[in-house]
């Protein structure tokens, strides 16, 4: 336990990776890591950067002392210039050329940028496991009629199967929300204090060719191979919009599955993974909440919410630059991130152990298939004979008083009320075989399989591992 405030985030959801990725010590290594590159580029280039320099600088990347960091940003009040400080004095002879030429932005942003990058390409990762497991699901179940909604209420039958394939849907578009995020994150490179290049262009010595071949290998060395066309003192806090935009994506699509789940788990039909000694209730020792499913919408919410955040600061960067951006993106990026590990996370557990109660299921199809066979029932009446107008309002009639009967606690007697009615021409023994709830599904394993098959090719090669989650 802990006598300081300690995220939840960090504490009992996200993932080690992302914690990792977001720390403070990552960070300041890949500030580290970005000086480095600055110097190896300036020395390439012929500025008076020796290659004694540039090793010095590569051999001190991770003996950070940050003592001396905090001790130094506490009397300059400048986090980038106490880390300059700090890497100056365990590397005594590259002290006088760290940074060179740059602004703070050129460690802060790019760095930024790798650590999204890096961060969304996990997420995608995580999204494709997800989409595994429903499409195994989806598969699983794709002919199993189960009764549909429309406004929740009880409407025409489709499949368990099908009905995943929706949420599938959904985590298939956040994939490509994610991707569209990646294809738009450039470098910033080293731009200067209002993105001219001024202060390269006089160690240049006008020479803008080498700027550009240094802003090239700076952002080759970390996997970049476009840097923004133009630039202020930051990149365009517009790929903040596009990033949160992303995560946002991912909250909306976890918490609609989330939520379907938890309706369905009260009706008995579906359930999330229990465990064997799990509690669900400190008073009720009966109850299975689905608790999973439930969390997964809180954090959701909190994860839709927190990207309202980019667009705001994207649409207040006052000119080339101002610093009220700082501060917000310190916390809604990264907390963004770790939010949508930890959904992820959460909907990796869940989709892995989803359970189907069948008997409850077909249970549900039986009780109200009589009224989804309706319109078949009235065809084939009409086949016999019948007079369309007169048979709709035979069935419209025998429905309600169906209906009230069931208000009452009572079973479905609706065939037996058709049957009942001479003019129906049909027998309840006719009727039942017409209630086989295989013919009332539709096309739904053939949309199945057709998502899955569009699904599994980008399943290949998938590195994360379902999750284990912290209850």
């Amino acid at each position: 336990m802990s006598d300081r405030y300690e995220s939840p985030l960090s504490s009992r959801y996200a993932s080690e990776y992302m914690l990792k990725l977001f720390s403070s010590d990552t960070r300041s290594i890949t500030w580290r890591k970005l000086w480095v590159s600055l110097a190896k580029a300036e020395h390439a280039l012929g500025l008076p950067v020796t290659e004694e320099q540039v090793k010095a600088l590569e051999a001190h990347v991770e003996d950070i002392d940050y003592d001396v960091v905090a001790k130094r940003e506490k009397e300059v009040r400048h986090d980038v210039m106490a880390h300059v400080y700090a890497y100056g004095l365990a590397a005594p002879e590259a002290a006088g050329i760290i940074h060179l030429g740059a602004t703070s932005c050129y460690v802060t942003d790019n760095a930024d940028l790798i650590l999204y990058r890096d961060a969304l390409l996990y997420l995608r990762e995580e999204i494709l496991v997800v989409l595994r497991n429903l499409s195994d699901f989806a598969e699983q179940y794709k002919a199993l009629p189960t009764l549909g909604y429309t406004h929740y209420q009880p409407a025409q039958l489709v499949t368990v199967g099908k009905r995943a394939s929706l949420w599938m849907q959904d985590f298939l578009s956040d994939l490509e929300e994610v991707d569209f995020a990646l294809s738009n994150i450039k470098f910033l490179g080293s731009r200067g204090t209002t993105g001219t290049e001024a202060s390269f262009m006089d160690l240049f010595e006008g020479q803008t060719d080498k700027i550009d071949e240094m802003n090239r290998m700076i952002a080759s060395d970390f996997g970049f191979t476009e840097c923004f066309d133009v630039c202020g003192q930051t990149y365009p806090r517009k790929v903040d919009s596009r990033i949160l935009n992303a995560l946002s994506s991912i909250g909306q699509s976890c918490y609609r599955m989330a939520n379907d789940i938890r309706l369905l788990q009260h009706d008995r039909q579906l359930e999330e993974p229990f465990e064997k000694n799990q509690i669900g209730s400190s008073a009720m020792a009966y109850k299975r909440n689905p608790m999973r499913s439930e969390r997964i919408c809180s954090l959701s919410r909190y994860l839709m919410a927190d990207a309202l955040n980019a667009p705001m600061t994207a649409s207040t960067q006052w000119l080339e630059r101002t610093l009220d951006d700082s501060a917000n993106r310190r916390i809604s990026l990264p907390e963004g991130f770790l939010c949508a590990d930890a959904v992820l996370r959460l909907a990796q557990n869940v989709t892995d152990g989803l359970h189907v109660n069948e008997k409850i299921v077909e249970r549900t199809v039986k009780e109200y298939l009589p009224f989804i066979a309706t319109e078949n029932l009235m065809m084939e009446a009409v086949k016999r004979g019948g007079d369309r107008q007169q048979l709709h309002e035979i069935i419209r009639s025998c429905s309600m008083e169906a209906t009230a009967r069931m208000k009452e606690g009572l079973d479905c007697d609706l065939l037996k009320r058709l049957a009942a009615v001479p003019e129906f021409g049909l027998s309840e023994e006719e009727m039942n075989e017409l209630l086989e709830p295989s013919l009332y599904i539709g096309r739904c394993p053939e949309q199945v399989d057709a998502l899955v098959h569009k699904i599994r090719p980008l399943l290949d090669g998938i590195n994360a591992a379902s999750a284990e989650i912290n209850l």
